[in-house]
């Protein structure tokens, strides 16, 4: 008593310290102010420290023995120990500290011994007792409870902390461990659903500027691990102890028996063996959901870390490495390759836990049976290899399965960036066969891996089985005197059940360690692309560009550079040259001052039109409106429903082209850089647009005039204001100098400037319309402009821009003006997910097949416990001789009811039904949003449609069918479980049912909130995706604005928003998990309580089956709640799937009643009467009471300022958008009638973007495979294609990359005019397909496709170009303005 229960605590706390006190130092959360609270336990220690050295000078007084010496003072030492340790939590900012709240119970536990022995003493009436001793034990028995009750209270939070904290650090060690401090957010989810403003901050230590640099850094130095260690550490410990709660618990398990067999044994026995076996259990409960919680947000700080190392990445890789990686591979490995190493984190332990357990409970055998045990062992070594071979397999299915998953992604990327494109050319059902084609791929694997799931579970099923029977086969075998009785065979059996765990456990865990190997080889193939080399341009002080390749020029600061050139001779390579996009072979370039570049595409963000053009910048409010008057912003802001804080969509579907490149050009003059980089943004603009551009930005007077300017463009007229012309060929300069010096050189430029000059001069003379003079033969062309959702109005009174609908929305209050979005954010749906959802899924599985797999699973349940009741019978048979009668029959009965539970029909009937249902699910979701109309994907961000089909289809394939069936496992379990307790102490009747109310309570409790907080963090991941979507398209930008580290920031933020909803939801989990485990706990109590009250009726064989039942059923609670939570959780993906099918959808796509005849339209002849349109229900008609007839054959070109309504004209003529009013007739024919597939089949488009499919060439032109090779070969000869593709190696089997980025974007132009020729339509639409190509390729198709001209939007004028002019109406102010007048 005077030195082993005084030094135990002593060694804990100095055991602990070293490792504490370096956790402290690492770990500082900031500074705590003195409270009263840390006074009193601060002068606690002091006091305690004195009690304990009173004793010492007292024992150095009395010259008493040596242990009254040592004792004192390690105690004393200790007490300034945990003094000192009171203050260091304080000053680093520790609330409530777990090392010491343990010191000090184990001080008080240990007194408390120490103490009843005093009294016992005390109360001895011969004994003499020592005042002095006795009433320094009293005081310290005394301070130590009051110790341990302040302990249970926390400080006050430390200075300057954040807004909305998580309650975590600031609550009590106890209410840590049982997880207490999430019940606030917990009821306020069972009261109303939670939304993202009810979650808290994430700790510091969890966000990504904390943990990405940390992997980023390890990366190099070999994969994390040294952060990973120090995890696994802490939850390898609690792992051990874990394993060592399971033993005790058996051992208890064996007394008790023991007791109910000897009938003298005294009850306080009984009783005391009831208790131990409760503290055990609520014990192991808490450990075991700390190692999980460990687990868990390891996992989680492994995503975060991961989806920021390859957002970062993605902002370094060159071009060429961009190729190797689709935009549907990297998004799986931020989505599917992530999420494996979460799932491997929580598993990690068990590779060394798992066959330590198994080591222990085989050692725990040998002692129960002997040697018979290594039968047992046989089995379980034979399964190794079998579980081995399926393991590689798996891994084989993996690959493939990702392949396929990858390839499907990329597509379906594909899909929603083209959509317009294939609407247009009704190529909607091709590209879903080419989906369903990969699709049924993956699900093919799928399949294979079914059965292999299948194989695996029946042998994990029976291994526990097999080892038992074998064991017990060849125990009673072996000797005649071996008899099976209760405390032999109960005790093995729960041994054996402690087996199970790990047995299963592991196959899991190898799976999972094979899952995360192949998405390890991913990423490392991934984050180990070759980057950009930062010192490729060398920056120094000097305003100037010096450039040396092959290529040598400098630029002079301030001047203005042309750089021309035929097609492809390299324009825009040297431009990237200079941003240090290209790989640097030889020589240097060398930029003074910071860049700013406008690419040949604008690259448009989801934001605000000032958030685009401000671009992260400071706000100037002066600079800004000079900006947006200079790049002609002015009229389409006042155009947009919400002035400059209009969202622009994704890509920026609701601004016409040339809108999106003056956004992009205001972007970078904003900016106020000191070199500009244009890349012919001109083009994309209309002529009187380009001439106001140029004159206020780029050109001489502009606001750029003190700027070094290089200009790429194919516009001959501005050349003469250049200072300096760069001519270019095939990669080199050929010519340089200014305007007048290369004329007089009279060169390759001079000549370029003749041919251009001719085929303009030729053009003014059929009209003085160089833009509008076209020859053409035989079809009827109608040439669009652009598309704006919303317009100016021309009214026929006054011929003036009226702009009513802005007007109108000027006046708005602000209030309303903030509300128009036109992207919808992903939502959350609330409430519980309805049961709807689950018939879908079951009538998606099949009836039959899900009720067959019900029945099944009764059927194996039965067995199950029938044989572990036909082993308690057998325990209680009488012992005739030495021996049991009847061996043989009950052996032979045990085994076959054994055998049959593990019937591999089962697993294969459910994880088949899963199939269908996955390939039921995908071809719905698919199906549906190919049909929705256009509006639908110009609101909808693509990242929520990428989740859908990525994640959620994901989680339907592999996720959804395994929980479910664990799911009906587990229920089954607890309710055979709750059987036999019944069956062996029928007064459990009394207790049984208020236990079950508790439990369902606290579940339905906790899915309220577990429910929300999983559809918030499924909606929160949707803007992860798209915002690394927008990065990739814009990476260049990005990385010339030299804006870096604001994408990372903000690309954290959304990942930190998204684990903002996860971390709640793991600490949901375990704190359900703690207080469900207390239900279980107090089962197994009441269980073993009355098999100690009623021991005299029972045999000992129920009492064994009535305990060993009642210590599973806390596994199996907990594994059934986890169950029934997850598939709640996880169902929702079938309930976000389905949501799309009850979308709004297009017209059918053909109607067999009212289909025209298959050679209509046979003249082309369009009418259009009355027609009217408008975008949108709540918006104003965009076109209003047209009257035109066109007869066949016809040219027409539609002119018209931006946002006047040409565009509007092709969404009607092809119904992308339906009529308001009026109708179309084609051929006599109301187009609003017929299937949209019959009308947009026979009519032809070639738009404005020229968009590309990853796939052949041939199947760019032809996805349907109807025409011939020579009719390919001729339209591409048409196209003035044929020699290029002739050159190429695998000529029509040509694969173009992703959206065509290995064609240049003219040949794509070209490409697009060979598609329509195919065609061969009477009706041949072009919206202003020439507008961004240069002078030569606009004659390439103007030739191809060779005068009455009409002006459009209440028709205003009509007539021939010649008469129109002459007329000097709106048309003659439009020439004018363009300078062709």
């Amino acid at each position: 008593q005077n030195t082993v229960l005084v030094w135990i605590p002593c060694i804990y706390l100095w055991a602990c310290f070293p490792v504490y006190f370096l956790y402290l130092r690492c770990h500082d959360r900031g500074y705590i102010q003195m409270s009263n609270l840390n006074k009193a336990k601060t002068a606690l220690g002091l006091i305690l420290w004195i009690v304990c050295w009173a004793d010492l000078f007292y024992s150095f007084w009395e010259r008493s023995q040596n242990f009254f010496l040592i004792s004192p003072t390690v105690l004393g030492i200790t007490m300034l120990l945990a003094t000192f340790l009171i203050q260091y939590e304080r000053m680093k900012g520790v609330q409530s500290s777990g090392v010491m709240t343990i010191f000090w119970l184990i001080s008080l536990l240990c007194a408390t011994v120490i103490f009843r022995s005093k009294i016992i003493l005390a109360l001895n009436m011969g004994a003499e007792v020592d005042a002095f001793r006795y009433v320094t034990f009293c005081t310290y028995f005394i301070l130590l409870l009051v110790q341990l009750i302040l302990c249970c209270f926390p400080e006050q939070p430390p200075l300057f902390s954040e807004t909305k904290p998580c309650p975590e650090f600031s609550a009590s060690f106890l209410s840590r461990i049982t997880f207490w401090w999430i019940t606030g957010l917990m009821i306020q989810g069972y009261r109303r659903p939670l939304e993202a403003k009810d979650l808290w901050s994430l700790n510091k230590e969890d966000t990504s500027e904390e943990i990405v640099p940390g992997l980023a850094r390890n990366w190099a130095k070999e994969w994390a691990k040294t952060k990973s260690l120090v995890v696994l550490f802490k939850s390898g410990i609690l792992g051990a102890c874990m394993t060592h709660e399971l033993i005790a618990n058996s051992s208890l398990h064996r007394l008790l028996i023991n007791f109910v067999n000897d009938k003298h044994a005294p009850n306080w026995q009984g009783y005391f063996y009831t208790g131990l076996l409760f503290v055990c259990a609520c014990l192991q409960t808490l450990i075991l959901h700390q190692y999980f919680h460990i687990c868990f947000v390891t996992g989680m700080r492994l995503k975060t870390a991961i989806v920021g190392v390859i957002y970062r990445k993605a902002l370094v890789i060159t071009n060429s490495a961009r190729k190797t990686s689709t935009v549907g591979e990297i998004v799986n490995l931020m989505s599917v390759d992530a999420q494996r190493f979460m799932d491997l984190a929580t598993y990690i332990n068990m590779i060394w836990s798992a066959p330590l357990q198994v080591i222990l409970a085989l050692y725990l055998l040998w002692r129960n049976l002997g040697p018979s045990v290594l039968a047992g062992v046989a089995v379980m070594i034979l399964l190794v290899p079998i579980n081995a071979v399926m393991a590689m397999k798996t891994k084989t299915y993996q690959k493939a399965q990702m392949k396929s998953k990858d390839n499907r992604i990329k597509l379906m990327n594909e899909i929603l960036n083209g959509i317009k494109v294939l609407k247009l050319y009704a190529w909607e059902l091709a590209f879903r066969e080419k989906v369903l084609e990969i699709r049924q791929k993956e699900l093919k694997v799928l399949k294979k891996s079914a059965y292999l799931a299948a194989m695996a579970t029946f042998t994990w099923v029976c291994a526990p089985f097999l080892v038992a029977l074998s064991t017990f086969a060849v125990y009673v075998k072996i000797d005649k005197n071996n008899v099976l009785d209760a405390q032999k065979a109960f005790v093995s059996l729960a041994l054996f059940n402690i087996l199970r765990f790990p047995l299963n456990m592991l196959p899991m865990v190898i799976s999972s360690i094979v899952e995360a190997s192949v998405s390890l080889k991913r990423l490392r193939v991934f984050l180990s692309h070759e980057e950009l080399d930062p010192d490729s341009i060398i920056r120094p002080r000097l305003n100037y560009v010096h450039f040396n390749f092959s290529i040598n020029f400098t630029v002079p600061e301030g001047s203005l550079i042309a750089v021309v050139g035929q097609v492809g001779c390299g324009k825009s390579s040297l431009l990237s040259a200079l941003l240090g996009e290209m790989d640097k072979k030889e020589g240097h370039v060398v930029v003074k001052g910071s860049v700013a570049y406008v690419p040949q595409q604008a690259w448009v963000q989801n934001a605000t039109l000032k958030e685009n053009i401000i671009f992260g910048r400071e706000m100037n409010e002066s600079r800004y409106k000079r900006v947006i008057e200079a790049c002609a912003l002015l009229p389409d802001i006042e155009i947009l429903p919400t002035g400059d804080r209009t969202e622009i969509g994704e890509k920026g579907v609701n601004l016409s082209g040339g809108q999106k490149q003056r956004v992009s050009l205001a972007r970078a003059v904003y900016c106020n850089a000191d070199v500009y980089l244009f890349d012919d943004p001109l083009s994309a603009v209309d002529a009187h647009v380009g001439k106001h551009i140029f004159e206020k930005v780029i050109g001489p007077k502009g606001i750029l005039k003190n700027k070094t300017r290089v200009l790429v463009t194919h516009a001959v007229n501005y050349l003469p204001q250049m200072d300096t012309i760069l001519v270019m060929s095939d990669g080199e300069i050929s010519e340089m100098g200014s305007y007048q010096e290369l004329l007089k050189q009279d060169g390759a430029f001079a000549e370029f400037l003749r041919t251009y000059a001719n085929a303009e001069q030729s053009m003014e003379n059929s009209g003085k319309l160089q833009t509008l003079g076209l020859y053409f033969p035989r079809l009827k062309i109608s040439i669009f402009n652009r598309q704006l959702s919303n317009s100016s109005t021309y009214s026929r009174e006054t011929g003036k821009s009226q702009h009513q609908s802005s007007t109108a929305e000027l006046q708005k209050p602000l209030a309303e003006k903030n509300s128009w979005k036109l992207t919808e954010a992903d939502t959350a749906k609330t409430g519980r997910v309805k049961a709807t959802v689950y018939w879908d899924y079951m009538k998606a599985i099949g009836l039959f097949i899900s009720f067959l797999s019900i029945f099944l699973f009764m059927c194996n349940h039965v067995a199950s416990l029938a044989s572990n009741y036909w082993l308690s019978l057998w325990t209680d048979d009488p012992v005739i001789n030495g021996t049991q009668q009847y061996t043989n029959v009950r052996l032979g009965v045990y085994g076959a009811l054994g055998i049959s539970q593990g019937l591999p029909g089962l697993p294969i009937v459910l994880l088949a039904g899963g199939i269908f249902a996955s390939r039921h699910l995908h071809l719905n979701l698919l199906h549906n949003v190919l049909r929705s109309p256009m509006s639908f994907f110009e609101r909808t961000p693509s990242g929520n449609l990428v989740n859908r089909f990525s994640k959620e289809i994901d989680t339907i394939d592999s996720t959804i069918p395994p929980i479910i069936k664990m799911f009906m496992g587990s229920t089954f379990n607890v309710i055979g479980a709750c059987i036999i307790i019944l069956l062996a102490t029928p007064i459990a009747a009394v207790i049984i049912p208020p236990l079950g109310l508790v439990y369902l309570f606290v579940q339905r409790f906790y899915v309220a909130t577990s429910r929300q907080l999983k559809r918030l963090e499924s909606v929160s991941r949707s803007p992860v995706y798209s915002h690394f979507n927008e990065t990739l398209l814009g990476v260049s930008v990005i990385r010339a604005f030299e804006e870096q580290k604001r994408f990372i920031k903000q690309n954290d933020m959304k990942v930190d928003e998204n684990q903002k909803a996860y971390y709640p939801s793991i600490v949901a989990n375990r704190w359900l998990a703690v207080r469900l485990e207390y239900v279980g706990n107090c089962i197994v109590l009441f269980a073993a309580l009355f098999a100690v009250i009623a021991r005299n009726k029972l045999s000992p064989g129920l009492v064994g089956l009535s305990v060993s039942y009642s210590l599973q059923v806390i596994l199996l609670l907990n594994k059934k709640i986890r169950m029934s939570s997850e598939l709640e959780t996880n169902i929702v993906a079938v309930e976000r799937v389905k949501e799309y099918a009850e979308m709004e959808k297009e017209a059918e796509w053909s109607i067999e009643q009212t289909a025209p005849a298959s050679t209509w339209p046979e003249e082309g002849k369009v009418e259009f009467r009355g027609y009217g349109l408008r975008y949108r229900e709540d918006l104003d008609l965009v076109l209003k009471n047209i009257n035109v007839t066109i007869n066949g054959g016809e040219k027409i070109g539609i002119v018209g300022r931006t946002g006047a309504g040409k565009s509007s004209l092709t969404l009607g003529l092809f119904r992308i958008n339906e009529a308001a009013e009026g109708e179309i007739i084609i051929d006599g024919i109301n187009i609003a009638k017929i299937g949209l597939h019959d009308l947009r089949f026979k009519i032809t488009i070639i738009p404005q973007d020229p968009i590309l499919f990853s796939g052949s060439l041939r199947m760019n032109l032809d996805p349907f495979d109807q025409h011939s090779d020579e009719d390919i070969w001729r339209s591409l000869e048409l196209a003035h294609l044929k020699n290029f593709v002739s050159a190429l190696p695998d000529k029509l089997n040509h694969e173009c990359a992703e959206g065509g980025e290995n064609l240049r974007y003219i040949k794509e132009t070209l490409v697009c005019l060979a598609r329509a020729l195919l065609r061969k339509s009477k009706i041949l639409v072009l919206d202003e397909a020439t507008a961004a190509v240069d002078l030569e390729t606009d004659n390439l198709i103007q030739s191809t496709i060779n005068n009455s001209v009409s002006v459009l939007k209440s028709v205003v004028e009509c007539g021939s170009p010649d008469s129109l002019l002459q007329e000097k109406g709106i048309f003659y102010s439009m020439a004018k303005d363009s300078g062709l007048v």
